[in-house]
């Protein structure tokens, strides 16, 4: 299995971007980031041609959306990095800012203004020429739309503080911020902040939701039908692309179609017959379809999605047993980690080490503070008053039974039964509770849970503030129950360290002391790295993970 992860050695380079610079004149380079040429292709000598089919994971039940400022959907910001282009591109190795449809940039001294120099020749699919006016009706329509849905908008989480965009001339755009946001660089990299024509604005939210905008990426959005699929075709005269892919210009395929089907088994059926080219599931890929696949001269392509893991959140609150920071931590010391992965996602699945996953710029690693101690839970369960009655399975305390509930939505279900058993052997009294998305805030609004899952994917760790610093939470009660007030105003303290600094170095610092912070106060308890797999036919060559984990199209080309 191909595994794309960053090396141990904290070598990323994002907020080098951020240092006092004057001026950063950012030259092309020549890494190919990911770029891999599958095993039945010469990469040298690509073939020019034919659709790539990828069978998807069912699409957003609730809110069908490719456009890229609103979408929050991992499969339709996949598509998005095929058809809308951004100011700059990631590199997945390293973290590094690197130039696209920018060539490049200045931060000022207080880290108020960025001012962007845009390369010249790119247009979008519509024949509009991508200058600053056009930039500039992107992010007016974003600060606009950000208001109008109370920053509900996916997006809304990557302007904060941006006061105003100017057109300074025809190839130079102005942003400025009223407080400093070191992670606006990071920002202008994602398909959340991706481009698309002035036009576009002329259509509701709803419409550009049903892929009616246009955008200036090497594939064209021909058809967005929800809840069936998408398709796609190349982009003629197409120059532009990131110094990311080792191909710049047009796409080798001709086209691309995405299907949505429901059930795993049925998508690794289909991939091994060849009725298509890719699989691309939300859960990982299963041991016995990962062989499969290998079995049928496929491959297995997988990279950690950055961001928050696959995490936990408590409810603190006044009486609620997790309250008692003894009881938060018993549940680290009772809980396997090691053995979650290897059970439920096979034997060389990565162990979660903290509240980011791996490919997170900045990450720190806690696994010294996770590791796995049922007699040591035991202790701190019997030093705050949760004792065994004789011959009773759980503990209690004052008459109360130690219970814990957990709501659970659906298929995001995956080792919940484990996580059961080993607290129960602990005994501590775990209850799974099954309900739908809308049940599940209605629980967050009631404070009717003691633990709840989240997780947030952007290759930056200020992804956590927008679930556990309450101004900026989409969902306030978790935010506000997560943490004592003490804690809280902690933790809100290192977010605007790192944030509000053009100093790496400080925020570097800020982001260490913060997934320490979250560990020793219990804020985060991490279960499973948020692992991306995805199922590849031998004829498939130029698979390349961009830093979200998505697909980058520039390389890839199928063998006859």
């Amino acid at each position: 299995m191909r595994q794309h992860t960053r090396t141990r050695s904290g070598r990323w380079k994002v907020a080098g971007a951020l240092a006092l610079m004057s001026t950063l004149v950012a030259t092309a380079c020549s890494s190919g980031g990911n770029a891999e040429s599958g095993p039945s292709g010469d990469a040298a000598n690509p073939v020019r041609g034919g659709t790539l089919d990828i069978a998807y994971f069912p699409d957003n039940p609730t809110f069908t959306c490719v456009d890229p400022f609103q979408t929050y959907w991992i499969e339709h910001r996949s598509v998005i990095r095929n058809i809308a282009d951004s100011l700059t591109d990631q590199n997945p190795d390293t973290g590094e800012i690197v130039p696209w449809l920018a060539s490049k940039w200045e931060i000022s001294p207080d880290g108020l203004d960025y001012t962007f120099t845009l390369r010249d020749g790119v247009t979008f699919s519509d024949g509009a020429p991508l200058n600053a006016e056009a930039v500039k009706a992107n992010f007016d329509a974003f600060v606009a739309l950000a208001k109008s849905s109370g920053g509900t908008a996916f997006g809304a989480s990557y302007i904060l503080g941006l006061e105003s965009t100017a057109a300074v001339d025809p190839s130079t755009v102005k942003f400025h911020f009223t407080q400093p946001n070191s992670s606006f660089l990071q920002a202008t990299s994602t398909t959340n902040l991706a481009l698309i024509s002035p036009a576009s604005f002329q259509k509701t939210p709803v419409e550009r939701c049903l892929g009616q905008f246009s955008g200036s990426g090497l594939f064209k959005l021909d058809n967005y039908t929800p809840g069936q699929g998408i398709s796609l075709s190349r982009r003629a005269g197409y120059t532009w692309g990131s110094s990311l892919n080792k191909n710049t210009g047009e796409a080798y395929l001709d086209s691309v179609k995405y299907s949505y089907v429901a059930e795993d088994s049925v998508r690794t059926g289909n991939l091994v017959s060849g009725a298509v080219d890719i699989t691309w599931p939300r859960n990982p890929l299963t041991v016995e379809d990962q062989e499969l696949i290998k079995n049928s001269g496929g491959y297995i392509e997988s990279r950690s999605l950055p961001g928050v893991s696959n995490t936990l959140f408590p409810n603190v609150s006044a009486g609620k047993p997790l309250s008692d920071p003894q009881v938060r931590e018993a549940l680290y010391k009772a809980t396997d980690l090691k053995t979650n992965a290897a059970t439920v996602y096979g034997p060389d699945y990565p162990v979660v080490e903290g509240a980011f996953d791996l490919t997170t710029p900045f990450f720190e690693s806690q696994a010294g503070k996770l590791g796995f101690d049922p007699d040591g839970a035991g202790k701190l369960l019997d030093a705050a008053g949760w004792t065994k009655p004789a011959g009773s399975e759980y503990r209690s305390k004052n008459g109360q039974q130690l219970t814990l509930t957990l709501p659970v939505v659906g298929q995001f279900a995956a080792g919940n039964e484990l996580l059961q058993d080993q607290w129960r052997q602990v005994g501590i009294d775990l209850q799974l509770k099954v309900v739908t998305q809308a049940e599940s805030i209605g629980l967050l609004k009631s404070g009717g849970y003691d633990l709840i899952g989240n997780y947030f994917t952007r290759a930056d760790p200020g992804a956590l503030q927008f679930i556990l610093v309450e101004a900026l939470a989409n969902q306030k009660a978790l935010a506000k129950n997560a943490a004592s007030p003490e804690v809280a105003a902690q933790i809100q303290q290192l977010f605007t360290k790192a944030v509000q600094t053009t100093d790496e170095a400080q925020t570097k610092q800020a982001y260490a002391d913060l997934q320490n912070l979250l560990i020793d106060q219990g804020v985060s308890f991490p279960l499973f790295e948020r692992q991306q797999l995805a199922g590849v036919s031998n004829k498939v060559n130029g698979f390349r993970f961009t830093s979200e984990s998505f697909l980058a199209l520039n390389d890839t080309f199928l063998q006859p």
